[in-house]
């Protein structure tokens, strides 16, 4: 089973990153392999709302980058989103990136039942919209959402302070453990408890 990891700091070995490789060492623990891209200082323009991929299953713009990392994601047992708090939310770069993967994926239902996990890494304040923010992706694609026994939330200013935060850290662990936990389960449990089927949502405008 595979993890991929985003790390949405443009600063790509910074306390975000930091948390990521936590994560991931406890993942391995497990026998869960992590990967982690770096979306936080990619060139990836946002969505135009286009509704191509509507149809096509898959954005239509021509960025090579892009279709990597979405390949990558479609074949993802689990997704874990790390980002520090810019202005109370996420960093421009990786909600381009968000936006645009997620929104390709509504009609396909390719991240259906994906377990998924988040964490904000802030020096203060904004976390809690932060967190919100990521896991509004998770609740939109009907992913399994991972909790731990706290707020999702770590601090730090300069690069490695987060691992001073005891209990952000505790944190970041326990949601390790239980997102194996979850992907360990749902795969025992796969045939004798089969998940219910993907059905595309009926669109409609408010607008009458």
């Amino acid at each position: 089973m595979k993890v991929i990891a985003i790390n949405g700091s443009p600063r790509a070995e910074g306390n975000t990153y930091l948390t990521i490789k936590a994560f991931a060492e406890e993942l391995g623990k497990e026998g869960i392999e992590t990967h982690i891209l770096q979306a936080g200082s990619a060139d990836i323009g946002g969505c135009s709302h286009c509704g191509c991929c509507m149809n096509a299953g898959q954005c239509q713009k021509p960025d090579e980058q892009f279709k990597t990392w979405s390949e990558i994601l479609f074949h993802a047992d689990g997704v874990f989103l790390a980002a520090p708090a810019y202005f109370g939310s996420i960093p421009g770069p990786m909600k381009s990136f968000l936006d645009r993967f997620f929104f390709q994926c509504l009609r396909s239902g390719i991240m259906y039942h994906k377990i998924g996990a988040s964490m904000a890494v802030l020096r203060r304040a904004g976390g809690f919209t932060t967190v919100d923010d990521l896991n509004r992706y998770f609740l939109v694609s009907g992913m399994v959402i991972v909790t731990a026994t706290s707020a999702n939330l770590i601090h730090g200013a300069n690069p490695g302070e987060v691992l001073q935060d005891t209990e952000g850290m505790d944190a970041v662990l326990k949601l390790a453990r239980n997102m194996a936990w979850i992907m360990k389960m749902k795969e025992a449990t796969k045939d004798r408890l089969p998940p219910p089927p993907f059905v595309k949502k009926p669109m409609m405008n408010f607008i009458r």
